[in-house]
């Protein structure tokens, strides 16, 4: 998986002149968030950034599993709060597609479009299996003891529940259809806020 690019730090000034278009893709495991971002950035030609990527690149570094590290994090507040300033930091550079769990919620006040990816659970753990190269029991074990700890982390770092997709402009099942068809829908979304950001109007907020 591409590591995380670095920031670089914009003129006095330039950041709002400069911001241009922020897209937010979050969801469940599973859904495809880093999928259709790498799409959206490509379509686009913007930057790509992934929030999973840096919490992965953490758990590395502490030679820890995902899991544990998420445990960590539950009681341990520093390490969304790192993970979330490098999210910003990068949206603040603009033109960038960032994917993950808490990217709308991180940059509600910033982002053009704040899209959220859902799938029935049956076809999140078939995925997820088939990334991992695991079997579906397993994939179903972790990914609720990991989704388990990120609700109660969510609400007690946070105060909100992950459930909660009332910030969301764009909320589509990935599983209805192929990936071209699913990238396609979100591509002509970003690309009408794209528009009407051009001419002066920007989608209000929820």
């Amino acid at each position: 998986m591409p590591e995380l690019p670095l920031s670089r730090d914009p003129e006095p000034g330039a950041r709002l002149r400069n911001r241009h278009m922020i897209i937010t893709v979050s969801g469940p495991h599973g859904t495809g968030k880093s999928t259709y971002a790498i799409r959206l950035a490509q379509a686009l030609h913007l930057r790509h950034v992934s929030a999973g990527v840096l919490f992965r690149r953490i758990a590395r570094e502490r030679n820890l599993s995902l899991e544990d590290l998420g445990s960590r994090a539950l009681e341990n507040s520093s390490i969304d709060k790192m993970v979330d300033e490098k999210t910003v930091k990068e949206a603040e550079e603009g033109d960038v597609v960032v994917d993950g769990q808490l990217a709308g919620w991180v940059l509600k006040d910033k982002a053009d479009l704040r899209i959220f990816l859902t799938a029935p659970e049956p076809v999140r753990l078939e995925r997820i299996a088939r990334r991992d190269k695991i079997d579906v029991h397993h994939a179903q074990a972790q990914t609720e003891q990991r989704e388990s700890i990120q609700r109660e982390r969510y609400l007690r770092h946070y105060g909100f529940h992950v459930e909660d997709r009332s910030i969301y402009q764009l909320i589509l099942d990935t599983s209805l259809g192929s990936i071209e068809d699913t990238a396609r829908v979100l591509i002509d979304a970003a690309r009408m806020v794209k528009r009407a950001k051009k001419h002066g109007r920007r989608a209000t907020k929820p």
